[in-house]
């Protein structure tokens, strides 16, 4: 089974986020008085062939444990979605 995975990663509450301060300070400059608790994550994609979609998911969060993701400071979710299979439907 093939699986489309998304993971989308930020950072802890009350990790200090540089990139989000600097846009949430910028703002207002450009007119957008109304915006605050500015936040930059990461979004990762990639396709997995697994047994399962609990065996790919596993391997995803081994993959972000060891990885794409930094536990100090970051935390991640993990959005699996499976692929139809590209041989169904031909003859």
């Amino acid at each position: 089974m093939r699986f489309g995975v998304r993971i989308d990663v930020s950072h802890l509450p009350g990790v200090l986020d540089p990139q989000g301060a600097t846009v949430e300070r910028a703002l207002p400059a450009l007119g957008y008085d109304n915006v605050s608790e500015v936040s930059i994550a990461k979004t990762i994609r990639l396709v997995v062939d697994a047994p399962s979609a609990a065996a790919a998911e596993a391997q995803v969060d081994e993959m972000c444990r060891r990885l794409l993701a930094n536990p100090v400071i970051e935390r991640y979710g993990i959005t699996l979605d499976e692929l139809a299979d590209a041989s169904e439907g031909r003859s």
